[in-house]
């Protein structure tokens, strides 16, 4: 495990919206170089920047023409190989997206693939045998090449999947994983790695990383994939790191050998219950969204497994949004999202934050669709700078912009939210300067469970010998010692009420089925298995730690009114504290 990711704060970068240094209107490589001091400043130490490869941009550059090339409208190789060394000369690491499940229906291999001739780069991509036999339950496109196939798609029309194998074969135009073809396909994309890690940059955040080998089951062959590629970095890139677009430890870290994995905001997924845990119909069950009723159980159940789990094998990374992701602001107000970040930035693992979420940018519900963008166009909008032209973003006139920056006359902005104590801004700031500083705080820091009881706050938890606490609620709250001893002896007898129902799919592949059976409960289907909160180990509370818990505490960083006074925690609403 290279040693840097312990204390990585990623910030991740839309190149084309992050900073226009020659006045045309596009996001480019010289501007991040330009700001490069600013992430720096902020306290973010590595970067993820998203695809910059040559393209078609019928999806935003995520449908790469040539993995070796600049897109012109970034700058060229040499631009690239620059933002590594200035990068790391300000001690800031880059990962770059690492697009391997397909490609652009432009690029040269494809182009080769599609002929009626047999060629070397034939079983490439993943083609039936005629153009009248399509792929059941995969999307497909038919008649569009001389070669009498149709082929598979992964995502859009335009980006043809490549083909790594099946894990069952079942036709006789498939390829098994460990077949010449689908060996090949793997060759050419390590090859593509290593090109990219002789240029400068430290490894890769990979798209879609569960997708490559098709109908394999528990993605086991996908993950024996990735752990050939991590034994590659391990042997020639030792500092170079993998983390994967998957959500999914127990197959990523334990299985595929990734460094660390996305925590995705999946329906009805811990995280999703963090944020935006409503919908048409449903009741809103929002933790960290005032006047909802979360219930903070809905959060544990999965993470905590997830967590317990695959310490030991990676990191889990919280996000605070993406590219693909509406942006917190859209659901949360500025105080709710503090307390997002908070939670982010202290639970253990390697957290990434994306560009413009540090002063609450807004997510754009009117702005046109761009370059197959659709309903996620509104979170790619251009980072907002100052109060000057275009937001400070580029000197083009704004028709030329790659897209239109806020116009509310409340437009937060960097500027403005640097001279101001309270703002959100300098928040993150003092955030991200306090999970440096202290240790316990970092990727691979104890955690422990102090409090936390069902649609009750606040949710209490220890990283060390730091205590943290949260209360999203609108109301005021106050818990004991003797609260924390009680609610330890609940889960050390294995109350009904401090059991975690955690989804099968989740946590059961993991437990011993004879002492964890999975039950169907609610009537809905759902396989659930119960873990007592006791099973968890180091994780779980301790009722002697209640004793003097609230005594003597330093505040290290707090938002909202909290004050710890006779053996009792105070916390007016919407409030976090990390206490020393």
């Amino acid at each position: 495990m290279p040693a840097w990711l312990k204390d990585a704060i990623f910030y991740e970068i839309y190149p084309q919206s992050f900073y226009d240094s020659n006045a045309d209107g596009m996001g480019d490589l010289p501007g991040i170089i330009e700001k490069l001091p600013y992430i720096k400043e902020l306290g973010a130490n590595a970067i993820w920047l998203n695809p910059f490869f040559d393209s078609p941009m019928r999806d935003a550059g995520y449908d790469v023409r040539d993995y070796r090339k600049v897109s012109p409208r970034y700058g060229n190789l040499e631009d690239a190989r620059e933002l590594f060394g200035k990068a790391h000369e300000l001690g800031i690491h880059v990962i770059i997206d690492l697009v391997p499940g397909h490609t652009s229906e432009e690029h040269a291999w494809f182009l080769e693939s599609k002929k009626a001739e047999k060629n070397d780069l034939s079983g490439r991509y993943i083609w039936t045998d005629s153009a009248f036999t399509g792929i059941q339950n995969h999307p497909y496109i038919g008649g569009e090449s001389p070669r009498a196939g149709v082929y598979m798609l992964n995502f859009f029309k335009c980006q043809p999947a490549l083909n790594y194998g099946w894990g069952k074969v079942t036709e006789k135009w498939q390829s098994a994983a460990d077949s010449e073809e689908a060996l090949a396909t793997r060759e050419a994309l390590f090859d593509i790695c290593r090109f990219w890690l002789e240029q400068g940059c430290d490894g890769f955040r990979v798209d879609m990383a569960d997708s490559l080998i098709k109908d394999d089951e528990d993605k086991a062959l996908t993950g024996k994939l990735w752990k050939e590629l991590r034994a590659i970095l391990d042997a020639e890139y030792p500092e170079a790191v993998l983390i994967s677009e998957w959500s999914n430890p127990r197959q990523s870290l334990t299985n595929g050998g990734f460094h660390a994995d996305f925590y995705l905001d999946h329906k009805g997924n811990g995280i999703n219950h963090l944020v935006r845990a409503y919908g048409k119909g449903f009741p809103d069950r929002s933790i960290l969204r005032g006047g909802s009723n979360g219930d903070i159980y809905d959060f544990l159940r999965e993470y905590l497994p997830k967590y317990y789990f695959s310490r030991r094998d990676g990191y889990i990374s919280f996000i605070t949004g993406n590219h693909d992701t509406p942006r917190l602001r859209r659901f949360l107000s500025t105080q709710e999202i503090r307390l997002a970040m908070a939670l982010f930035f202290t639970l253990p693992g390697v957290p990434f934050l994306y560009y413009g979420d540090e002063i609450g940018m807004r997510y754009d519900e009117t702005v046109p669709t761009k370059e197959g963008g659709y309903h996620r166009t509104g979170s790619r909008t251009p980072m907002q700078w100052s109060g000057s032209k275009n937001l400070g973003f580029s000197e083009a006139d704004a028709s030329l912009l790659y897209l239109p920056v806020d116009a509310a006359p409340d437009a937060p902005t960097v500027a403005e939210q640097a001279v101001d104590p309270g703002s959100l801004y300098n928040f993150v700031k003092a955030l991200f300067s306090l999970r440096k500083k202290e240790r316990e705080l970092q990727a691979d820091g104890e955690l422990v469970l102090v409090y936390a009881r069902h649609e009750k706050f606040p949710f209490i938890f220890r990283r060390g010998s730091l205590l943290l606490a949260c209360n999203p609620s609108t109301e005021n709250v106050a818990v004991t010692e003797e609260e924390l001893r009680v609610f330890a002896e609940s889960v050390a007898r294995d109350a009904e009420e401090t059991a975690l129902y955690c989804p099968y799919e989740w946590s059961g592949p993991v437990l011993d089925p004879e002492k964890y059976p999975a039950s169907e409960l609610f009537g809905d289907g759902q396989r659930l298995v119960r873990l007592p909160l006791r099973d968890l180990g180091d994780c779980a509370p301790k009722a002697e730690d209640a004793d003097g818990c609230f005594a003597s505490r330093e505040p290290l960083l707090v938002t909202g009114n909290v004050r710890c006074e006779a053996g009792t925690l105070s916390m007016g609403a919407r409030s976090f504290a990390v206490l020393r």
